[in-house]
């Protein structure tokens, strides 16, 4: 069975206090210990932390630099942090609320007390992901949803136009089989192509859903080959999959794709978009089930 615990980081050098944590935490929660801030900040990098209990007097770096360094970076700037220390002075306090602590507990903690604030942050953050999940993904297929595709997409467009190309694809006469089979079997259609997909791309793709059955690619390859054998190996993949109806029909389809790169002369991401997309429109002209480049 899938292991659902949730992982704490306690970050503190004295072996009492860990142990006193480790007894509390350990049968509900995975639990990781570093003795100091440096080996916190390696241990966030290498790991996926849920909460960090963060001691604020340590060798190296003290509490309030850690957490100023795991909130300056996109990757760790959401794992809730609540300092147990103690210091209760009202400097102390609000130091750590603006390193960008959620929480604080001073020293002797309650054992009660603290449990229950530790399940409380986690419940936040769980919430908090799951709205980030909605807002940023699609519902049915679990892939970047239109917004969220045009965030990154502008981003990398801004900062990585190094052998940047845009792919748009159209699953071919989509609407036959709505009308043939029925919503939910277009939906298992969009569901099967869209992770089919995902399985061929590399993990720095930004694959969107744009709407319907069209969706697109930003993507860096090294060369011409690669991406050509990418995108068609993807074209293929789709062409040999097949899904059996409720009757017993066997259901066959394709993706056209249309592929652009960043020339010197692309002004803005809408315009590489926008050279992918006629060339989508070329190859589904030309009779679909085929790979256009722009």
């Amino acid at each position: 069975m899938e292991n659902l615990k949730k992982t704490i980081l306690i970050v503190d050098d004295t072996e009492t206090n860990i142990d006193i944590l480790l007894e509390l935490l350990g049968e509900k929660y995975d639990v990781i210990v570093a003795l100091d801030g440096v080996s916190a900040l390696e241990i966030v990098e290498e790991n996926e932390v849920d909460l960090i209990l963060l001691d604020i007097m340590m060798p190296q770096i003290d509490g309030y630099e850690v957490c100023n360094r795991l909130k300056s970076k996109e990757s760790s700037s959401n794992i809730p942090v609540i300092f147990i220390t103690a210091r209760d002075d009202e400097n102390s306090i609000e130091k750590a609320y603006e390193a960008g602590a959620l929480d604080y507990i001073t020293k002797p903690f309650k054992a009660l007390e603290l449990l229950a604030r530790v399940n409380t942050q986690l419940k936040v953050k769980e919430l908090i992901d799951h709205l980030d999940f909605i807002s940023s993904y699609d519902e049915m297929t679990a892939i970047y949803n239109r917004r969220k595709f045009f965030e990154l997409s502008e981003k990398k467009f801004a900062h990585s136009k190094s052998n940047l190309y845009a792919v748009m694809i159209d699953i071919d006469k989509f609407k036959n089989i709505n009308d043939s089979y029925g919503h939910p079997m277009g939906d298992m259609v969009i569901k099967l192509i869209t992770k089919t997909i995902s399985k061929h791309l590399s993990d720095d793709a930004i694959f969107g859903r744009l709407g319907g059955e069209e969706f697109c690619i930003v993507c860096n390859y090294c060369s011409f080959g690669g991406v050509a054998n990418n995108i068609e190996e993807i074209r293929k993949a789709v062409e040999d999959l097949e899904i059996i109806s409720d009757e017993g029909r066997r259901i066959r389809f394709t993706i056209s794709e249309g592929v652009a790169k960043v020339s010197n002369d692309t002004k803005n991401l809408d315009e590489l978009l926008k050279n992918a997309d006629i060339a989508l429109y070329e190859a589904k002209g030309l009779g679909r089930n085929r790979v256009i480049f722009r």
